[in-house]
């Protein structure tokens, strides 16, 4: 029989998060091993609830979500995240301007299969959340990666973003607060990145997923609050700051000058009408969440379960040597880099799947975020401690098999991370 073959249009899409190393590690389940997974920000699998007024409010609507309803959403929802725009110092936003999905990852794909023609290019972090440049090869455009620079605390290199435009390229991604390294973008840099978009008429998609997972006392800064003759796409949902991964309620936000994109507009509400609508009953937290107790405040301040879960991993990691850690100001995740002088990796997918049978922990590798280097992995801070400490603990074993495997373990001295590793070994 002739092969089914899957379409060429998935060549260069990728989703390692979900990956072949994840295949592995249900294997390994299935054959009664258990597996500690540091690979995904599933947040409800570590304990993390929802909050309970927005279970009763989609139990006590279940009743009214039978229905279709409007392909862009529930108007109160939408209002309440307009009200949201407001908080947020964006201007000009009104009802229409707000779409809810099944999922900010829903809309981020429909944004870009709304706009990309082939050939087209779009600017992306490296590193990056992957399904950005998944979505920009499955629309038939060309994802180009501009660097975040791990030396500045991972913020976008300007001079690389300008670089890499060309008269082919037609929008800006930027993840703040990012995702793998939980990165925060300060308000200056947010202006030169706007201001570079301004100069070469791209678009720019904002995706703040993360804008309440902040620590330190930390402020989130909205980009498309900085300016209202650029075209900006914001993206943000329940899924993170509500514990609420599974429920699949994001949105997508149209703000700035919208006057020249009439058509591309005009493109977005026929992809939302083709879907019909997003999952009804998951709209009727949205209201709830954005106006009721930020419990999220409680997790991230300094004595929350979440800032004291960041504190142990970067201690623990970058207490291995050969290992540092930008420590991250957001998110749920941090990116440690391996010192290749003493790690000398060179497929760090296969560095990934032998941590995984060895010592059944299962990470991503940085090449699964699209980081040109075989030297970082991304691990989520989200177990308890206690497993926390077991998982980097199995890493710090790994790591030390691994240096004495290469006969690197002479070459571990000096500092990291403010450590004197020859103290530590």
């Amino acid at each position: 029989m002739r092969s089914i073959l899957k379409s060429k249009k998935l060549a260069d899409v990728c989703y390692d998060i979900r990956g072949p190393v994840l295949e592995k590690a249900r294997q390994m389940e299935e054959e009664g091993q258990k597996i500690i997974k540091l690979n995904i920000g599933n947040v409800g699998v570590f304990g993390f609830d929802p909050p309970d007024e927005i279970v009763r409010d989609m139990i006590s609507n279940l009743k009214n979500a039978s229905s279709y309803v409007d392909s862009k959403g529930l108007f109160a929802p939408r209002k309440a995240i307009m009200q949201y725009t407001q908080e947020k110092k964006i201007t000009g936003v009104t009802i229409e301007d707000v779409y809810l999905g099944n999922g900010a990852s829903e809309l981020i794909v429909m944004s870009m299969q709304a706009l990309l023609d082939n050939g087209d290019e779009v600017l992306v972090p490296a590193p990056d959340y992957p399904l950005w440049t998944a979505a920009v090869s499955l629309s038939g455009g060309r994802p180009v990666h501009y660097i975040c620079d791990e030396q500045a605390d991972w913020l976008p290199d300007i001079d690389d973003i300008k670089k890499k435009i060309t008269p082919n390229t037609k929008a800006m991604v930027i993840i703040n607060p990012n995702n793998p390294t939980g990165a925060l973008y300060p308000r200056e840099i947010l202006e030169q990145m706007v201001e570079v978009a301004r100069q070469h008429d791209l678009i720019v998609f904002c995706d703040e997923i993360y804008d309440k997972c902040l620590y330190d006392g930390a402020t989130h800064i909205s980009t498309a609050s900085l300016a209202d003759d650029v075209l900006f796409i914001s993206f943000n949902g329940l899924s993170k700051n509500y514990r609420s991964c599974g429920y699949r309620v994001g949105w997508m936000v149209v703000s700035g000058d919208k006057r020249q994109a009439k058509d591309y507009i005009e493109g977005l509400n026929m992809l939302a009408s083709m879907r019909l609508c997003s999952n009804v009953p998951g709209q009727y937290a949205i209201q709830t969440a954005l106006g009721g107790y930020q419990s999220i405040n409680d997790l991230v301040a300094p004595s929350g379960r979440l800032a004291k879960q960041r504190d142990l991993a970067h201690q623990l990691l970058t207490d291995i040597p050969g290992v540092t850690c930008v420590k991250p100001k957001a998110a749920l995740y941090m990116f440690p880099r391996l010192d290749p002088t003493i790690y000398p990796i060179q497929d760090d997918k296969a560095f990934a799947y032998e941590l995984l049978e060895q010592e059944k922990v299962l990470i991503v590798q940085g090449s699964g975020f699209n980081w040109p280097h075989p030297d970082h992995f991304r691990v989520v801070f989200l177990p308890n401690s206690d497993d926390l400490t077991e998982a980097i603990g199995r890493i710090a074993r790994f790591l030390e098999g691994y240096r004495k495997r290469f006969g690197t373990e002479s070459r571990v001295g000096g500092k990291n991370g403010g450590r004197d590793l020859r103290a530590i070994v």
